[in-house]
């Protein structure tokens, strides 16, 4: 079985697409013939390691039934070359938000020879509500080489680090929320833009909060960055993100959807999407916890890397074989 992935035409770094070129990697890396699919020459790619597999042009491609055809959520008009050719289609959601975003008008998930993987329980789980179908589940992974805490944290003001292109105008707000109620607080917003893998890492490990400010979300990375960077994270989930996402003592937001069983304890303080005064409201309780330390801050601290200890890069690469085995069977 030969496995190809398409890779979407767009210009900018997307988390998406790099998931997808992990998978090859891992795929490569354990012997399996698996190729890139490339629509346009000059679409966006992460940069390629050593033994990573060379890109292939979209016309090029030639499917037997015995291939599988790996396409993202968002792409329904991608699967064309595999349904053409009888090969087995699978279509990776990422984003519980764009899995009915692109379906032609008449044209049903329901009605397709299609599979399904997802990237978190929680889109997992909507998937059951929609489709009425179980699919395995394939969590992205982050580089614990590159993202983990600094061994001592610098004197001076508690740091806030956050992502400004993750709804802006909702940044703006919570940071204006939180300054009129706190007119004389002495903190430092740290703006994390137009930086590469070590220099967000760098700014998260110098930081003591990441506000989280992401939605529609499938199993949202930066939030992961920041606990394994030694944050506590305040902010949105996405939805996607209780797959990892848990209470600390004091936030107020319960979700109303099942939440599958962790090992780890509260790791951030959540709101509801978009809920900005509970977000600042948020801020406080971590800036507090910070000023208080002790145990009840050891035991957040230490709950944020027991979190980041169930998506490691290993942890992707064995169920990647497991579920590809199970393809193949």
């Amino acid at each position: 079985m030969n496995t190809y992935i398409f890779i979407p035409p767009v210009r900018k770094p997307t988390g998406g697409i790099t998931v997808f070129c992990q998978i090859a990697s891992i795929l490569a890396r354990q012997g399996k013939n698996v190729r890139l699919v490339l629509r346009e020459s000059g679409s966006w790619m992460p940069p390629l390691l050593e033994g990573d597999p060379d890109p292939v042009m979209w016309d090029d491609v030639k499917l037997g039934k015995e291939d599988l055809w790996l396409v993202p959520e968002g792409w329904v008009n991608s699967l064309a070359p595999g349904l053409n050719a009888g090969a087995k289609c699978v279509v990776y959601c990422q984003n519980w938000a764009y899995l009915f975003s692109s379906l032609p008008e008449g044209v049903s998930w329901r009605n397709l020879p299609v599979s399904f993987l997802a990237v978190s329980h929680p889109v997992e789980w909507f998937m059951q509500q929609t489709l009425s179908t179980v699919s395995p589940i394939l969590r992205p992974a982050i580089d614990t080489n590159l993202f983990y805490p600094s061994e001592s944290m610098a004197d001076g003001p508690l740091r806030i680090a956050y992502m400004p292109r993750k709804n802006k105008a909702l940044v703006s707000q919570i940071k204006s929320i939180f300054e009129a109620r706190n007119p004389n607080c002495d903190i430092r917003w740290v703006e994390i833009a137009n930086m590469d893998a070590q220099g967000v890492a760098q700014a998260l490990r110098a930081s003591h909060i990441f506000l989280v400010t992401g939605f529609p979300e499938g199993c949202p990375l930066p939030p992961l960055e920041a606990l394994a960077s030694g944050c506590i994270p305040v902010g949105f989930s996405g939805f996607g993100g209780w797959d990892y996402m848990r209470q600390l003592e004091g936030a107020v937001f319960k979700p109303w959807w099942p939440l599958r069983d962790v090992e780890w304890s509260g790791n951030g303080f959540w709101s509801a999407d978009a809920d900005v005064l509970d977000a600042a409201l948020n801020l406080e309780k971590a800036l507090n916890l910070w000023r208080e330390g002790g145990p009840a801050l050891d035991s957040a601290l230490a709950a944020g890397q027991q979190t980041v200890r169930s998506y490691t890069l290993e942890i992707q690469a064995e169920t990647v074989r497991e579920i590809w085995d199970n393809f193949q069977s």
